[in-house]
């Protein structure tokens, strides 16, 4: 089964969505998961998995009726505030949703840059592994040595790095990226999405062989076990279609086994996050 590892659904508000500049005109409209369907069919994935993009509880419920009333979302990564004192309790109110797979914090938006490591915030994410939960850290390059003292003190939890920490393709430069990649790789319950790169190139200018040095790193750091593909959608359309942006991992992928290329297209998606398929209409 190939899975798109990462993508967004939101109805567009200015108030809400002010991270979407003029550069990204194009974004201010609704995205839903009927625009979605026919890209993911066109692709060859038989599903895919939502993220948040908002920081509330109210829209962790809207992605979930989502994936309740669209099979091929497979799971939600969704938003709790892991800094509360009730974060087991807002948890618990998901418990008996099977497509709640894991939450998110927009941590390259926090004006600390170690975050990750304050009390509260440990405290919160020390009560995932009770709900079989994964979490995605989604940061900056620079974050990437906080990330490292982060995931240390959780040997036990699965954390995956969304879009292998924006690595900079723009300016072509590989260090320090590299190094802090390498570090939080070595963790072996890390695993990363080859997603959200063409956003990091040169929207109009980028080319393949621009991102190939940046995938280099991630296959030798994470090998093809513990790596997964993603769009970004609808955010990689400001710098390529959807089958674009996802094309130029494929590509890549050719010089790789079938095993690995099933893997990364999908097997350790299944893997991590423990998806079922979408059933399979008679």
């Amino acid at each position: 089964m190939h899975i798109d590892a990462h993508q967004h659904f939101w109805v567009y508000d200015p108030r809400e969505y002010g991270w979407i500049d003029d550069l990204m005109a194009a974004l201010r409209r609704d995205f839903l998961p009927e625009a979605l369907k026919p890209e993911l069919e066109r692709a060859g994935f038989q599903g895919c998995v939502a993220v948040q993009a908002q920081q509330t509880i109210e829209e962790t419920r809207w992605l979930l009726e989502l994936a309740a009333s669209s099979p091929f979302i497979l799971g939600v990564v969704g938003w709790v505030d892991l800094q509360s004192p009730l974060v087991r309790s807002q948890l618990q109110a998901f418990a008996g949703n099977p497509k709640l797979i894991g939450v998110r914090h927009v941590v390259q938006g926090e004006p600390d840059d170690r975050f990750l490591l304050r009390p509260e915030f440990l405290r919160g994410i020390s009560v995932l592994e009770e709900f079989d939960l994964a979490y995605d850290i989604l940061i900056y390059t620079k974050h990437l040595p906080v990330a490292a003292e982060f995931v240390r003190q959780f040997p036990r939890q699965r954390f995956v790095l969304d879009h292998m920490a924006k690595p900079p393709i723009k300016s072509a430069s590989l260090q320090p990226w590299a190094r802090g990649i390498r570090e939080l790789a070595a963790f072996p319950n890390v695993f990363a999405k080859l997603s959200g790169l063409v956003t990091e190139a040169d929207w109009q200018q980028w080319k393949p062989e621009h991102l190939a040095p940046y995938l280099d790193v991630a296959f030798e750091c994470f090998g093809a076990e513990r790596l997964l593909i993603g769009s970004d959608w609808p955010v990689c359309t400001v710098a390529a279609s959807y089958s674009r942006a996802v094309g130029v991992v494929k590509d890549y992928l050719a010089r790789y086994s079938p095993q690995d290329q099933q893997a990364v297209m999908g097997g350790n998606a299944q893997r991590f996050w423990k998806l079922k398929p979408p059933p399979v209409r008679g």
